[in-house]
């Protein structure tokens, strides 16, 4: 009794190429525009991980009870720490 395999259902290892890119022709002006979009989509992202920062500090506040005002010396050396 002979079997008959189908080619197509065999499953075969991907071939693997490797590649060296040595240039990359972009436009000074795209460039340009390119860095400009990244510092602006920076701003709301940085706001955004501050105010997690934020929230993590008050957590840490809530539950081991420091870090307030009176950690720091109140207004101290302002003489406004009986206010």
């Amino acid at each position: 009794m002979t079997e008959i395999r189908d080619r197509s259902t065999q499953q075969t290892a991907p071939v693997r190429t490797q590649m060296v890119l040595v240039d990359l022709d972009v436009s000074f002006w795209r460039l340009v525009l390119f860095f400009v979009k990244a510092s602006l989509a920076a701003i709301p992202a940085a706001i955004i991980v501050g105010l997690i920062l934020m929230l993590i500090g008050m957590l840490v506040r809530l539950v081991f009870g420091f870090g307030g005002w009176e950690f720091w010396g109140g207004w101290g050396r302002w003489g406004m720490h009986d206010l």
